[in-house]
Parts: structure tokens; C-alpha cells; sequence
């Protein structure tokens, strides 16, 4: 049964008529007439005649005459006689033909039924009544639902029945989304995607990309699926990300499988779910599993770079990107030089040769991208102040730090709104000791960011720390922890409690330490002692460092048993540290125990040979174990200034060791750093805050 406006006739149950004596009768708004006439001419009942006649109407751009004609039909009933012909299938080879070709009979009416209440649905939708065409729309699979109990069988269907049930899963949730009922949008994708619909694949690909879409962009929280939907064992997702990123994943999984075409706005979408989520490291997953020819090599290559970087295996990001950036493959490629130049700028070793980079990049970018002129300038002077720490020479070193500050001012120019700039400035600046520039750059940031990242306020405290401002110091860091989210407040705890401790308030420290270690305790507990993220955040505090604090302070008040057991505690949780054996070493040599401690001390160097406190300890230990023992002493303490050559401890013990050894003008020089350093030291090196 369907009305061809091509041959302008009507067809059904073997029997065609012209459409222009029903279209005259129409046009003179004679919709019974017309009925009348279909019925007569076609043998139809009087929902199969409205139906022909409203879709007629609709083919001819009658919106509203089309809604008129369709408004006579009477769903329910149609409904109820189509029920018992749909359900009942042929039992046995006789009598077959004549039964399939009843079944057939009704297929042909429950699709031309569905189309009308369908199009009755469009209709609605031109006009632009879309609540009453998603509830017209919505009748259909209603109606689909009470027809095929148990859902649309694989075979036996129409395969008009079939499109337009098809269509119309599609289309309610569209509906939905227009009309701004958003939940009831949420319960209609649902249903197409978890209701026997005997869906192609591309019409179900179409309704999940269209879901996980509406799940990331639409700000509506979408409740669990409801239990109905859920099976047994089943992974049911627990808000609106995990639920898109699951969808995404499934057609990630159906491209792998070629049961649809490659769309890249779906790898797309899911790069940005499971970035917002810090799973960089499950979207490399991803990206490795794509087959080979979807991207070019070089593009894999700096994807699988980026995405390791994020999820902090820098090793294998830059091992990527040597690839990539090799003279055989894009060595030019401005994006993959500044990736390379931002890992290597982050460790001292690797910094000479994110120089190389970055100098390429800021190159390439004068020429054909001078906007990012300023981020190339911003990582080139990142990696010199990295390279400066490990420069063998003070002379330099200096020099390098000073090129670094140049390097990051001349940034600042093009980048005048970068927050990250403006952070790593008030960095270089704290650590040349220009801390009234640093204070203005922090301030900066502060204002930048909105108060709205922690580093920035802990930043600001250990500048005014350094210049002594121990009380103004704890007011901000107050006011940083009034700001912060408990379970991110670890590090500005800890910077309140060594706070205490400088202005000689032990036991307001050990209480600040000990509200620490109930919340470092009640995050492990809430995300299982087992939790390994490689994305966490490098400042967060651990159990092991509150242990170690609370423990070198009971230790500094001569409390021995309660330091034993803090030390105790942190072995609980890992054996062997250079910490915890620096800690213990401190003990003895306060109970006077020299030699234990000295063994301890050896014993962390074994662990961590750049740990700098134990070095200091046995260079001072050394110098006080008579004239042979001071070249030992001098070596050792040279050593810790080599790895941190702003440790005012060091220079005043390398000082004491010079004095001992009769060398008085290097120990007044060594001094001098000492005291120069000693007036603006912070109360934890600032590089921490990076």
C-alpha cells in the first residue's frame, strides 16, 4: 500500500487508482469524500484510507491539511487488530504460503499505520510543535512495542515496517533535544540503543555517536540507566563521561571489527572524554589499537607522544618524538619541537638538548607561525634554567640563569597573558633570589588564575617565607586552604606545619601534622591502598612524608619514643627510603651516637646517591673527625653544592671545613653564600611548586 507521486497513483492489495480524483476532492476539503473513495476503490479499512490520504498530503507540502487528516486516525485500534495477525507465524509447511501471505497483508498495514503516525510526527515538527511531535513520534515505538512483543525479529519484517521503525528511533530523541526536554532525551537514546530494534549499523552508529556527544556537551546530568536496562554483571556507567567514553569505545570497536566506516570526529570526541578525565594513558591504548593507514605514521607517532606525556611516561613521549622530529620525517614540525622542548624542560639532564629544540621551534615560528614565537622563548627558557643546575662552573652557571630570566622576560612580551609564563618567571626569579620580582610575578598569577590553583598560593608563601615573613606567610596560606577542596589541601598543610615549626611552634606543628595524616590516611582508604595513577599530581603529600616530618620534629624536641614510632610507621609503608634513613641518622646524632649515624647517612647515599641532606650531614660529621677526614668532608659537601648549589647548609659546613683547613679566604667567601642565602632561604625549595 503506498501512493506513487511519480506515476501520480494509488496501490494496494493488487489494485492501483488515479491520485488526481482524490486530490480534486481534497483540494475542495472534502477529506471524507476522499476517504470514501480510497476505501471503495482500494478495499482499505478507515485508518489504512487516512493514513494514504495524510501522507498524500504531506508529499505535497500540506503541513497542516496532512495533520487534519491524520488526527482521524485511531491508533489503539489499529494496534489491537494488527496484534494477533503480527504475532501468530506460520506452524508448519501447510497452509504456509497462505499464511505468510497474511502475515505479509499485515506487515504492509502496520507499516502504513507507523508512517502515518510517523509523519503526523514531522508534521508537528515543521510546524514547530515539537513536544507534540516527540509524543506523536513516541506513540510509534509505543505502538511497535505492542505489536512485536518480543521486539523486531531479524527476518519476517517489512522492510518498509523496518525503515520506518527505524527512523523513528532515531528521530525521538532529536525531538527531545529540540523541544528541551533533555532528560526524556537521555531516556529515548537509551531505548533505541537497548530495545530489540533490528537496527543497521549505521543507523545505530548514527544514534550513539549523536548520545555520547549529547552526554559531553549538553551540561545535563544524566541519571544511571534504570534497572530495567541493567543485566547481571553487567558494567552499568556512573555518570555522564564514563557512560559517553563507553559508547565512543564500543565504535572505536565496531570500525576495528568493519562493521562501519572510520568517522575521525569519533576519536576526536573521545580524545577529549578521556582528557577531562586524566586517562591519557587509556587513550594511547586507543590510538595504538587504530589500524595502520587510518593516520599518517608521523601523526600516530606525535599523538602517542602526547598522550604519554600526560600520563607521565616522558621516556616514552620523547622517544616518540625523536622519531618523529627525525631529519628523514618532519623535523620541522613546530608542534612536536615545543611538545619536546616542554619534556625535556622538566629535567635537568635533558635540558641541553630541549635547548636544540626549542631554538628550532622559536626558528620555524618566525617564519611561519609568529604567535607561537612566545612559547618557543617561554620552554627555551625553561630548559636553560634546568640546564643551569647541573653547569659545572658558579661562573656558569650564572650565566646561564641570567640568559634563562632574559630569555623568559623577551617571552612575556608576546605571551603577556600566559598564567604558566607568568608562574615559571616568579620561579626563575625566587631562585636568582630577586624575590621582590618573584612576589610581583606570584601576585600576578594569583590575579591570572583566580586564586583558583594551589601552586600559585603556595608559591606566594614560600616567597614571603624566604624574606622572613613567616606570619604573613601563614595568613596566606590560610586563606589558600579557606579556598581549597579538603582532599587538595595536603601540600598547604604541610607548608602550615613547617610554618609552625620556623616560628617555633612545635606543638601547633605536630597538631597541623597530625590533621594532615588523618586526611593523607582518609584518601588512601577512599581510593584504595592499592590506587596507581602515573597522572596524579606530582605535589601531593603521601603518608611516608607526614611520617618523616612529624617524626625529624618529635626527634628535634628529644621525644625519642615518639619519634621511633613515627619512623616505624613510615617503614610500615616502605622499608627502605633515604629519608627515613635520614631521619633515623638525625636521632642517633642527637643521642650522640656519631658512628651510627654516619653509617646511616652512608646507607641513604647508597639508596639515593644525589640525596643532599645526607651529604651534608656526613661532610659535617667528617670535619669533626680531625685533619684527614677534612678532604673527605670537602668532597662530600662539594658534591651537595654541585646538585643544589643554593643550600645554605652546605656552604656554611664547606666554610667550617675551609676555616678547619686554614684556607681563610675561601671560608669567608663560603660564608658569605651562607649568609646571603640564610636571608632568603624558603622554608621548602620552590622548585617544589612546579
Amino acid at each position: 500500500m503506498e501512493v506513487d507521486m511519480d506515476s501520480r497513483e494509488f496501490c494496494a492489495n493488487g489494485v492501483c487508482m488515479k491520485a488526481t480524483e482524490v486530490e480534486v476532492k481534497l483540494d475542495e476539503g472534502n477529506i471524507q469524500e476522499a476517504e470514501c473513495s480510497l476505501r471503495e476503490g482500494l478495499s482499505l479499512n478507515f485508518e489504512e484510507a487516512r493514513a494514504l490520504l495524510g501522507k498524500l498530503e504531506y508529499q505535497r507540502g500540506n503541513v497542516e491539511s496532512a495533520l487534519r487528516v491524520f488526527d482521524g486516525i485511531d491508533l489503539q485500534a489499529a494496534i489491537l487488530r494488527l496484534q494477533p495477525s503480527l504475532a501468530e507465524k506460520p506452524s508448519s509447511k501447510k497452509g504456509r504460503s497462505r499464511s505468510e501471505s497474511q502475515h505479509a497483508v499485515s506487515q504492509h498495514a502496520a507499516s502504513l499505520v507507523l508512517e502515518a503516525i510517523y509523519l503526523k510526527a514531522k508534521s508537528h515538527q515543521k510546524l514547530g510543535r515539537l513536544t507534540e511531535a516527540a509524543q506523536e513520534c513516541k506513540s510509534v515505538l509505543d505502538a511497535v512495542e505492542k505489536i512485536f512483543h518480543q521486539g523486531i525479529p531479524d527476518v519476517e519484517v517489512d522492510n518498509k515496517l523496518q525503515e520506518i521503525v527505524s527512523n523513528a528511533v532515531e528521530l525521538l530523541p532529536e525531538l527531545w533535544k529540540q523541544a528541551g526536554c533533555l532528560q526524556e532525551a537521555i531516556a529515548a537514546y537509551r531505548r533505541a540503543l537497548l530495545s530489540p530494534w533490528n537496527l543497521e549499523n549505521d543507523c545505530c552508529t548514527r544514534i550513539q555517536k549523536a548520545f555520547a556527544v549529547f552526554l559531553l556537551y549538553s551540561g545535563v546530568e544524566a541519571t544511571p540507566p534504570s534497572l530495567g536496562f541493567q543485566i547481571d554483571s553487567s558494567y552499568v556507567p556512573k555518570n555522564n563521561l564514563e557512560e559517553a567514553i563507553l559508547l565512543l569505545m564500543v565504535l572505536v570497536k565496531k570500525y576495528h571489527l568493519g562493521k562501519t566506516k572510520w568517522d575521525p570526529s569519533v576519536m576526536e570526541h573521545l580524545t577529549f572524554a578521556l582528557s577531562v578525565c586524566n586517562q591519557s594513558s587509556v587513550l594511547a591504548n586507543q590510538v595504538e589499537e587504530i589500524m595502520p593507514g587510518v593516520y599518517h605514521r608521523v601523526d600516530r607517532w606525535n599523538s602517542l607522544a602526547l598522550c604519554y606525556s600526560g600520563a607521565g611516561q616522558k621516556n616514552v613521549a620523547l622517544n616518540l618524538l625523536r622519531k618523529s622530529l627525525h631529519k628523514h620525517e618532519r623535523p620541522d614540525d613546530l608542534m612536536a619541537l615545543l611538545l619536546a622542548a616542554k619534556i625535556c624542560s622538566e629535567d635537568s639532564h635533558l635540558a641541553a638538548e630541549g635547548m636544540g629544540y626549542a631554538q628550532r621551534a622559536i626558528s620555524i615560528a618566525q617564519q611561519e607561525a609568529e604567535h607561537l614565537k612566545g612559547v618557543g622563548l617561554h620552554m627555551l627558557g625553561l630548559c636553560l634554567g634546568k640546564h643551569a643546575k647541573v653547569c659545572s662552573s658558579d661562573f656558569e652557571r650564572s650565566r646561564i640563569q641570567s640568559e634563562a630570566l632574559k630569555t623568559l622576560d623577551g617571552a612575556i612580551a608576546f605571551e603577556h597573558k600566559s598564567s604558566e609564563l607568568i608562574f615559571d618567571l616568579a620561579v626563575q626569579y625566587a631562585e636568582h633570589r630577586n624575590l621582590n620580582a618573584a612576589l610581583r610575578y606570584a601576585k600576578q598569577f594569583i590575579d591570572e588564575t583566580g586564586g583558583s590553583m594551589i601552586k600559585g598560593w603556595r608559591l606566594l608563601a614560600l616567597i614571603l617565607s624566604a624574606q622572613q615573613r613567616f606570619s604573613e606567610a601563614e595568613v596566606v596560606t590560610d586563606a589558600a586552604l579557606d579556598e581549597t577542596a579538603k582532599w587538595d589541601q595536603g601540600p598547604l598543610l604541610r607548608l602550615k606545619a613547617k610554618l609552625k615549626i620556623s616560628q617555633s611552634l612545635p606543638m601547633d606543628a605536630i597538631e597541623t601534622y597530625r590533621y594532615l595524616l588523618a586526611l593523607v590516611q582518609a584518601q588512601r582508604k577512599s581510593f584504595g591502598p592499592f590506587r596507581i595513577d602515573p597522572q596524579i599530581d606530582d605535589d601531593t603529600v603521601n603518608e611516608i612524608e607526614v611520617w618523616h616530618g612529624l617524626a625529624n620534629l618529635y626527634s628535634s624536641l628529644s621525644h625519642w619514643k615518639d619519634a621511633e614510632i613515627c619512623l616505624g610507621k613510615a617503614r610500615q609503608l616502605k622499608e627502605y627510603t633515604a629519608e627515613t634513613l635520614h631521619t633515623e641518622g638525625l636521632m642517633y646524632e642527637r643521642r650522640g651516637q656519631i658512628q651510627e649515624a654516619l653509617g646511616t647517612y652512608c646507607g641513604a647515599l647508597l639508596i639515593d646517591p644525589s640525596y643532599v641532606p645526607c651529604r651534608i650531614l656526613i661532610g659535617s660529621l667528617m670535619s669533626k673527625m680531625g685533619s684527614d677526614a677534612l678532604p673527605v668532608a670537602r668532597s662530600m659537601l662539594s658534591d651537595a653544592l654541585r646538585i643544589d648549589p643554593t643550600n645554605r647548609n652546605a656552604w656554611y659546613n664547606l666554610g667550617m671545613v675551609h676555616r678547619d683547613d686554614g684556607r681563610i679566604a675561601d671560608a669567608t667567601d663560603c660564608f658569605q653564600a651562607a649568609a646571603m642565602l640564610e636571608e632568603s632561604d624558603p622554608i621548602e625549595s620552590f622548585s617544589s611548586t612546579c
